[in-house]
């Protein structure tokens, strides 16, 4: 996808949610690493947080986030695997209104070329609810990457052609 540097950058404010047992924002390289390639981009991180794998927890932390006027995209990282504390998915769907199905496709499809048939673990997936986009990135930093330069980095860039997600933004809320 090509980039029309005659359109300006939009900047998209952002919010990062680890979904982790483990994990401390200390020891978190994969929400590290997205707020860092965000950051890069120009785009501001303007919530880093954790949360630990539970779908109650999660799902208040989304809609808190959702309901934050300053945030246009959530992205979470860890919780997308097979396990039982793996969650992240199921809290989606309960706050979601609509599904972008092609992100965890195109995610999975790239997602092959590193790990082979692994990838069938993921359950990566994106959706939108109340006009905020959001963003279920599996938890390892590989992933993080992937996602983040082979497609977040094009789709949250309003310079990409022939569309991009930020031209939507506007439109999101409308009914």
């Amino acid at each position: 996808m090509p980039l029309d540097t005659t359109r300006p950058f939009v900047p998209v404010q952002l919010a990062v949610l680890t979904v982790s047992d483990t994990r401390t924002l200390a020891t978190d390289t994969s929400g590290q690493t997205l707020v860092d390639r965000a950051t890069a981009a120009g785009h501001r991180v303007v919530s880093r947080e954790l949360v630990v794998d539970d779908v109650e927890r999660l799902e208040a932390a989304l809609v808190r986030l959702i309901d934050d006027p300053s945030i246009d995209v959530v992205l979470t990282t860890g919780g997308t695997g097979l396990t039982g504390r793996d969650v992240t998915p199921e809290a989606f769907a309960r706050v979601c209104e609509k599904q972008i199905p092609g992100f965890g496709e195109l995610f999975r499809w790239l997602s092959y070329q590193s790990i082979g048939a692994s990838t069938i673990q993921s359950r990566a997936t994106a959706g939108v609810a109340r006009g905020t986009y959001l963003f279920a990135i599996p938890g390892s930093t590989g992933a993080c990457r992937d996602a983040w330069d082979q497609i977040l980095a094009l789709q949250l860039d309003s310079r990409t052609r022939p569309c991009n997600l930020v031209d939507l933004m506007p439109r999101l809320r409308e009914r």
